[in-house]
């Protein structure tokens, strides 16, 4: 994880057949910029990095569904809940689940967690536009490829991309 570049998902670990689910996975690092003034002496992921986190598996998913056709770009944050304090070195898998595709919207129910236990969730609704250049959905599509871990699950978020 890369917490400097938004970089919060380390890896793809599953995409449902149907498209409508996906689990990610990332570690936060033990020392970051972000962590020396949240807080200081006692390092937490900020909340609003949760979101983010939250909101990039999503919009894993709608890349897989639209096989990297268009870009999702995150549009709201309804329901946001923080159950526990995410901190450095800890394994966080971030669950995204499809409640709605259409309209040029998709809204998904997601959540946050570390062993199991729920940290943080929230309803994220991704606008699902055009990219914006070929350029910006080329880097996409090396982003995806840079994971080496996505090799398997890859297949659904690739396939039809190049």
């Amino acid at each position: 994880m890369i917490l400097e570049r938004v970089a919060l998902i380390d890896r793809v670990s599953s995409v449902s057949d149907e498209r409508d689910a996906i689990t990610c996975e990332a570690t936060l690092p033990l020392e970051s910029p972000v962590f020396d003034g949240h807080f200081p002496g006692f390092a937490t992921m900020p909340g609003v990095l949760m979101i983010e986190m939250m909101a990039q598996a999503a919009g894993y998913l709608i890349l897989a569904r639209n096989r990297v056709t268009a870009m999702p770009i995150l549009a709201g944050v309804d329901s946001a809940r923080f159950r526990s304090l995410a901190r450095p070195g800890q394994a966080l898998t971030a669950q995204a689940k499809l409640v709605h595709d259409g309209s040029g919207y998709a809204v998904l129910d997601t959540t946050l967690r570390h062993e199991g236990q729920r940290f943080a969730e929230a309803q994220i609704r991704l606008r699902i536009t055009p990219f914006f250049s070929e350029e910006m959905r080329g880097h996409v599509i090396a982003m995806i490829a840079t994971h080496k871990e996505l090799d398997a699950p890859a297949g659904p978020v690739l396939a039809g991309a190049a």
